[in-house]
């Protein structure tokens, strides 16, 4: 398990990412294949939503990164969880994302979530706030 806490801006979201990634590859994921690269976009969008939307000024957000091993037949699953201590603003849930209006500046990131997570879930935490959850099934 890998858990760190990150300055709530974007330079922040930024250095969890590139942090992220360097753990995943420790771990035996290696840079650009398609889980590292699955998992660099998530981490990236929801680290991106913890700065914009769930930021509260003094407050950092925190990556948690899970890697279960697998078996022979796979790798294991990769579970990625960006908190943050907002309690307001939260993201809409599987199931409940809308396409954004053409022309609209935003609103793509969790259909990005949702396109490439196996699973994902918005759960309440302890203290005050959200975490965004998402794994990752990983194949050979």
């Amino acid at each position: 398990m890998f858990r760190r806490r990150f300055s709530s801006n974007p330079r922040g979201a930024r250095l969890a990412r590139r942090v992220g990634l360097y753990q995943l590859h420790t771990w035996g994921i290696p840079y650009l294949s398609d889980a590292s690269e699955s998992a660099a976009l998530i981490i990236g969008e929801l680290t991106a939503n913890a700065v914009t939307h769930g930021r509260v000024p003094g407050r950092d957000f925190e990556l948690c990164l899970r890697h279960a091993p697998g078996d022979r037949e796979t790798l294991g699953v990769l579970r990625i969880e960006v908190s943050d201590t907002r309690t307001e603003c939260r993201p809409p849930g599987p199931g409940e994302i809308t396409a954004p209006e053409d022309g609209d500046d935003g609103g793509r990131g969790m259909l990005i979530v949702d396109a490439l997570a196996d699973r994902w879930a918005v759960v309440d935490r302890e203290p005050p706030g959200k975490t965004v959850r998402a794994e990752l099934d990983l194949l050979y």
